[in-house]
């Protein structure tokens, strides 16, 4: 090779090397666009990371108080009021005289009969005396006639009697309304003047026997919480006039059922089934303070005794092998990290209305569950992060 040959074949390498680097270059930006290209077309997802906190189960309720017991006092004899000696909210004692009726109708009754009864009784001394008239003259049919015009008088009479002591005991219980325990007048309907109108005449709270207020709760919260009969538990009282509310003790008095209501989204991970049982929780409370009507409240809480993380409600799903998660495995490549779908079966959790509680041996704090895709998503699935 001459000396004018050499710069020749060093310029055609160094073209050629140059052609072939452009042509690796332009290869690999294809490639990168291509990659590019193929990842705008992956399911778009949104994700999270488990959070490590406690779970809490909580529940809270209120309602107006009401009276356990209550009296409804009403005169059946239809008579007008005469004097009312109470008001609403006043207490009173067990015998003491509440209403008062006007009775002079009745009253009038039960003189007429007691002097019908004065009439019978001088009859019955008339015939007495023509008994023994004719037990003198010795005329036995007289005698038997007269026999027996007295018996019917003494059972006319015993007749009267009954009637003139049933109007006494009317007269006695309708004259008047007592109270029949220790109580406070909640409502009072009797107006001066005026007879009963159907509704009681007063109603009369028993305060030995306390207030009560209900709510509706979840059955299955009721459960996780281990509410049962004759729980005590803490009950805020507002009263209408009162800033400053009151703690007092009150006890779980009764677990109805309730109707079932339909699951919203965020319980599906708690209860898949189309509804959830609910029960009417009332609780009882006593306090001399207490009037009736004020706004009752409570609130209970537990935590759980098992340990793992926790992550939202969205993020868990159903099918025939049990319920499970998506999570987010990335891998590293020369042209890039791609995110994998892996699915996770939930072996063991418990639930609120917002989040699940899953083993640490299934997820770790820095995992990216999928609360959301763009597609469905299967395992294996290659997806982009929103």
């Amino acid at each position: 090779m001459g000396p004018n040959e050499e710069p020749l074949e060093r310029s055609r390498k160094r073209k050629l090397r140059a052609v072939f680097g452009g042509f690796i270059a332009l290869l690999v930006l294809f490639t990168l666009f291509g990659n590019t290209l193929q990842s705008l077309t992956l399911p778009k997802v949104r994700t999270e990371k488990p959070t490590h906190e406690s779970f809490v189960y909580t529940l809270e309720g209120s309602g107006n108080l009401k009276p356990i017991a209550e009296a409804k006092l009403t005169n059946p004899g239809g008579w007008k009021v005469k004097a009312v000696h109470v008001k609403e909210g006043d207490r009173v004692t067990k015998g003491q005289a509440l209403v008062t009726y006007d009775s002079s109708s009745a009253e009038r009754e039960l003189q007429d009969e007691k002097a019908q009864w004065e009439k019978m009784q001088i009859e019955l001394q008339n015939t007495q005396d023509r008994f023994i008239v004719s037990a003198q003259e010795g005329d036995e049919m007289k005698k038997r006639s007269v026999s027996r015009d007295l018996e019917k008088q003494k059972i006319d009479l015993g007749i009267q009697e009954r009637k003139i002591k049933q109007l006494n005991d009317r007269l006695a219980s309708q004259k008047q309304i007592s109270a029949p325990f220790d109580g406070m007048v909640t409502k009072l309907n009797a107006v001066v003047g005026l007879a009963s109108a159907g509704e009681p005449d007063l109603v009369i709270a028993n305060e030995s026997r306390g207030y009560r207020f209900e709510f509706i709760a979840d059955a299955p919260l009721l459960t996780s919480l281990g509410v049962s009969l004759e729980d005590k538990v803490q009950v805020e009282v507002q009263a209408i006039a009162d800033q400053q509310p009151t703690m007092l003790e009150g006890a779980i008095l009764e677990l109805a059922d309730a109707e079932p209501r339909m699951a919203s989204p965020s319980d599906q991970a708690a209860n898949p089934t189309a509804a959830i049982a609910r029960k009417v929780v009332r609780v009882k409370v006593a306090g001399s303070e207490l009037k009736g009507g004020e706004q009752a409240r409570v609130k209970l809480t537990k935590r759980s005794q098992q340990e793992g993380l926790l992550i939202s409600n969205k993020a868990v799903h159903e099918d025939r092998e049990g319920r499970f998660f998506y999570k987010v495995e990335e891998r590293k490549g020369a042209l890039g990290n791609v995110f994998i779908v892996r699915k996770v079966q939930i072996r063991a959790m418990e639930t609120n209305d917002k989040v699940t509680m899953v083993p640490r041996d299934s997820v770790y704090e820095n995992d990216l569950i999928i609360l959301e895709s763009s597609e469905p998503l299967q395992e294996g699935n290659r997806v982009r992060l929103q």
